[in-house]
């Protein structure tokens, strides 16, 4: 028996709309109105690990097929806890907005991870 852990290289969260449908916590979707140097909270389902050691990607995710955006943000993880509700394990946290990008421009962040500028 071993212990079931996800490590995520970004922070993959909602599209708001799935709040406002009722359907997700406010917490587990893209904020509207991002802002640099905002800090926000996060909610996972599951015990995920994430990097602490410098930038991650935020992206966005979709209930069908597991799609994934290509990265909204730049974002610092700030602290991350494993709790038990319900029976179910989750994570939630805080993140920093470091940058937030648009579709006008490409670049490569931290050498390994594309993102629109």
């Amino acid at each position: 028996m071993g212990i079931k852990v996800e490590f995520n290289p970004d922070l993959a969260l909602r599209d708001i709309a799935e709040f406002k449908k009722g359907k997700r916590k406010i917490e587990e979707c893209i904020p509207e109105k991002l802002k640099v140097g905002k800090v926000y909270n996060f909610l996972k389902k599951e015990q995920r690990i994430y990097w602490f050691e410098g930038e991650v990607s935020l992206i966005e995710t979709t209930t069908k097929g597991g799609a994934f955006s290509q990265p909204v943000a730049n974002v610092q993880l700030m602290e991350v806890t494993h709790f038990m509700q319900a029976g179910e394990v989750w994570t939630k946290g805080k993140y920093e907005v470091l940058e937030i990008f648009t579709q006008e421009k490409t670049k490569f962040v931290k050498g390994c991870k594309m993102a629109r500028k």
